[in-house]
């Protein structure tokens, strides 16, 4: 289990810099050209994941800023300062973004965040922040709070993390499905059922919105349908709406044809800019690759939407899966703030395995 959680922080790096590409695959729209490069380039097995040619983007700093303030938490249950911690950690790793390409929604959230006054955490609702930015660093809030009954933590951290820079339901609610399907990896439970699980979930974050934005609630309730709509109409399509079903993939399924579906899947036609579909494509890559990384880096890795960020989802997920099974070791061994990465797994591993021995749960 240690190495799975390890493996689940540093493949998420090594997913947003292969997927990030130093900004060159991020901002290209046309996966083709994206695996002729990878084609000169050997194929993903010949790639050395390693600075300077692949950084990562921002999408892993800020990954570990999550990571960083749940680890240095510990223990203590009051959410409020917690979330303090995060809103720290954001804005003190907004100076280690040269080069990486952040969200401008991150950035102007970043700014407006004031965690040392009263009330300085909390940010007005944002029409416009229903990005994929929440959504790509809240992996390892599942990682802490891994166990069934601790549902209510993971639905009130990861909702209340993702608001911080996406006050918008599609992209609170995408911090939530990541670290629900994190979760759901470190607990083993059936891929095929994820989606599905997904939609009751979102039901109780529904709940918890309702019950703690009193203020807001009209503007979430008003916005808060579509996430759950688009993922209803997802798992229609692949047919895993029922218990035991497998998943339906169309008999020609290539770069170009993943490349449009994506954008079916999408809010503005870039796949995976988004809360709803940057896991949904990451969860479809898992779905579709039989627990094969070069297959899982073909699908979430290198398409011509957000690579970085499904990137970043995939990667993360499948390390919770599989660990380090089947990864080259150029891919992982050298990639940027492995040693940080491969500590904080750690400690979320230990920090989880001590909730599960003394039967801890807390209802925030």
């Amino acid at each position: 289990m240690k190495k799975k959680y390890q493996a689940a922080m540093v493949l998420g790096g090594v997913g947003d810099a292969l997927g990030f590409k130093n900004g060159h695959w991020e901002f290209c729209q046309d996966g083709l050209d994206i695996h002729k490069e990878l084609a000169q380039l050997g194929g993903i097995r010949k790639i050395r994941v390693a600075l300077p040619n692949w950084r990562v983007s921002d999408d892993t700093v800020m990954h570990i800023a999550t990571a960083k303030a749940l680890v240095k938490h510990g223990h203590y249950d009051d959410i409020n300062e917690l979330i303090k911690a995060i809103a720290t950690e954001y804005k003190n790793c907004m100076s280690n973004m040269k080069g990486r390409q952040p969200g401008i929604t991150c950035i102007k959230s970043c700014e407006m965040l004031d965690p040392r006054s009263l009330g300085g955490c909390r940010v007005p609702f944002n029409k416009r922040g229903g990005g994929c930015g929440a959504a790509m660093r809240a992996m390892c809030i599942g990682l802490r709070y891994p166990n069934p009954n601790q549902i209510g933590d993971l639905i009130a951290v990861s909702i209340e993390c993702g608001i911080l820079t996406h006050y918008h339901p599609t992209g609170y609610f995408g911090a939530l499905a990541t670290a629900l399907f994190t979760s759901y990896a470190i607990q083993g439970k059936n891929l095929f059922e994820w989606g599905e699980s997904l939609l009751a979930v979102l039901t109780q974050g529904k709940e918890y919105i309702s019950t703690t934005r009193i203020d807001d609630k009209e503007e979430n309730i008003k916005e808060w349908d579509y996430f759950g709509k688009r993922w209803q109409e997802y798992l229609i399509v692949r047919k895993i709406t029922e218990p035991n079903s497998k998943p339906v993939f169309p008999t020609t399924y290539g770069v170009s044809e993943r490349d449009d579906f994506y954008k079916t899947l999408s809010f503005d036609n870039w796949g995976g800019s988004s809360g709803h579909d940057a896991p949904m494509i990451a969860y479809d890559a898992l779905l579709g690759c039989n627990g094969n990384w070069e297959e899982l880096c073909n699908r979430a890795m290198f398409h011509g939407g957000d690579s970085d960020s499904t990137g970043t989802i995939a990667g993360c997920l499948f390390g919770a899966m599989h660990g380090f099974e089947s990864v080259p070791e150029n891919n992982y061994a050298n990639v940027e703030f492995r040693n940080e990465l491969e500590y904080l797994g750690l400690q979320l591993c230990k920090l989880s395995e001590m909730d599960s021995a003394s039967c801890r749960c807390v209802m925030f």
